[in-house]
């Protein structure tokens, strides 16, 4: 429900993320690793387009999204900009890029390895020799603590939501059930239940799976977010 019936929002729960700051360190890592000469960037899972909104003037961006709505609202957001509803599993935009971008964890909802093998196999096939993918991981099992609540907050003026949540694990499988409240001015409250269910991948298989589709890879614990660390690969 967050990218269908919630997508309106999407920035306002997660007012608290800096993509500003976000981008510049992703900037960094593509100055530091990337061979190909071009700008082409292509960020899958793109959401609401927050960090293409500062990449689209270092770079020539394409960002896609397996939901509509979020797209919608990214067009918003974000001009100069090609916005194209893809699932990044069964990727087929038939063009080259020099940088692929999968954030904020995105990749977890990939779910399974065999799904894992096809979204990074069809990454390496839309990257030119040289180019560079970089990818946010969702937490690994041992890094993810379940049976935790959490919670998240936005107190606007005329706009209130509260968002919690306890987590569990089952199998390779993390499941966040999401419980919204949403109070707006002149509004009876609103109440949404919304399961999110992404996949706790290992970090060594990730890699082997990034080698065998063609990248040379390095994991870097210090990533974007606290304890997700980042995947940086070469395609060779």
């Amino acid at each position: 429900m967050l990218y269908k019936e919630l997508a309106k929002y999407y920035d306002l729960i997660y007012h608290w993320k800096n993509y500003k700051k976000e981008t510049n360190q992703i900037k960094k890592l593509i100055s530091k690793y990337k061979k190909s000469d071009g700008k082409k960037l292509l960020e899958v899972g793109c959401g609401t387009g927050k960090h293409l909104k500062y990449l689209k003037d270092s770079f020539s961006c394409t960002g896609t999204d397996i939901s509509g709505d979020i797209l919608n609202i990214a067009k918003k957001n974000v001009e100069g900009v090609l916005f194209k509803k893809a699932d990044m599993k069964k990727l087929r935009l038939n063009k080259k890029f020099d940088i692929i971008l999968c954030l904020f964890s995105s990749i977890g909802y990939v779910k399974t390895y065999t799904n894992l093998k096809h979204t990074i196999k069809n990454v390496s096939r839309h990257l030119t020799k040289g180019g560079i993918t970089i990818i946010e991981p969702w937490f690994s099992k041992s890094k993810f603590k379940a049976g935790m609540p959490g919670m998240t907050t936005y107190d606007g003026k005329y706009l209130k939501i509260a968002r919690l949540n306890i987590s569990e694990v089952k199998n390779n499988l993390s499941i966040l059930n999401m419980h919204y409240l949403i109070a707006e001015k002149n509004k009876n409250i609103k109440f949404f239940a919304d399961r999110h269910e992404l996949g706790l991948f290992d970090t060594s298989k990730t890699l082997k799976i990034m080698k065998d589709a063609g990248f040379k890879a390095k994991f870097l614990k210090n990533g974007l977010m606290k304890d997700r660390g980042i995947y940086v690969g070469i395609k060779v």
